[in-house]
């Protein structure tokens, strides 16, 4: 999956609030894709409470990833600004959506989700995360998480497809996502930008 993953204009550096915002965007967009394949793959996710449980889930997990990946690059006080305020950013989109489609209230849907997010939290902290090794604990622990939430004859196959094909997809997309956006490597220029002439 791509996702843009540069700023429009590099070179300064950015507010973890600032860094915050742009991976939320890239998360819901990796957690739609996740849906999307989940979905085509044969998965009965029903379009009301269970489509909004399984989201869920597969938005805490990213925003678990996230926290990873800041705490290589961030100092302790950033890395506490850029995961509150990405929390609180995937909060309130899953929150609209929720009301919006489905109805409630939108402070009670954002709670319930920051509180899910702080419970799996403990338990996400058993497990270990490197980029570049196959994490396999990390991931499975999404795949029982999103078992709760199908149906009885999808749960045993969701943590297989979980682990051979959507976290794989979803760590390397949002990994190479927030590189971009810390600027950790050269930005590669554009045809449009490369090219000489007036």
């Amino acid at each position: 999956m791509r996702v843009k993953s540069n700023w429009f204009r590099g070179g300064r550096a950015r507010t973890p609030q600032e860094l915050a915002g742009a991976v939320a965007f890239i998360v819901w967009r990796i957690a739609q894709n996740a849906l999307k394949n989940m979905r085509q793959a044969g998965f009965d996710i029903a379009v009301g409470p269970q489509y909004f449980q399984f989201f869920s889930e597969f938005l805490i997990f990213l925003v678990q990833l996230g926290d990873r990946i800041a705490y290589r690059h961030l100092d302790e006080g950033e890395r506490i600004a850029f995961t509150t305020e990405l929390a609180n950013r995937v909060g309130e989109n899953l929150a609209d959506n929720w009301h919006e489609l489905l109805g409630g209230e939108f402070a009670a849907h954002k709670a319930a989700f920051i509180a899910r997010l702080n419970l799996r939290s403990g338990d996400y902290a058993n497990f270990p995360y490197e980029k570049g090794v196959e994490n396999f604990s990390f991931m499975r622990q999404l795949g029982e998480f999103l078992q709760q939430t199908l149906d009885e004859r999808d749960r045993i196959w969701v943590t297989d497809q979980i682990i051979a094909a959507e976290a794989p997809e979803a760590v390397e997309t949002l990994e190479r996502a927030m590189s971009g956006l810390l600027e950790l490597e050269p930005r590669r220029r554009s045809a449009r930008t490369s090219a000489g002439g007036d």
